[in-house]
């Protein structure tokens, strides 16, 4: 290995825009053991299938349906 390399002429990564970007998000604890049990069942690690299945939402338009009952 040398101990010093040359960047100055390296390019942008194209893929960068692709890339995670790292949320804090606060899910309540029955929608986590269900994400956290699927992944028991798949091997796919429970942050993942969360991403994937949101990802599909987005992807499909999905909106939530929200009925307010009135008191």
């Amino acid at each position: 290995m040398r101990k010093n390399y040359d960047f100055s002429k390296g390019k942008k990564n194209p893929y960068a825009k692709g890339l995670k970007k790292q949320v804090t998000i606060r899910l309540d604890a029955p929608t986590v053991d269900y994400f956290k049990a699927l992944a028991e069942e798949t091997g796919i690690p429970y942050q993942t299938l969360i991403n994937l299945y949101l990802r599909e939402c987005a992807f499909k338009n999905k909106r939530p349906r929200l009925d307010w009952v009135s008191a």
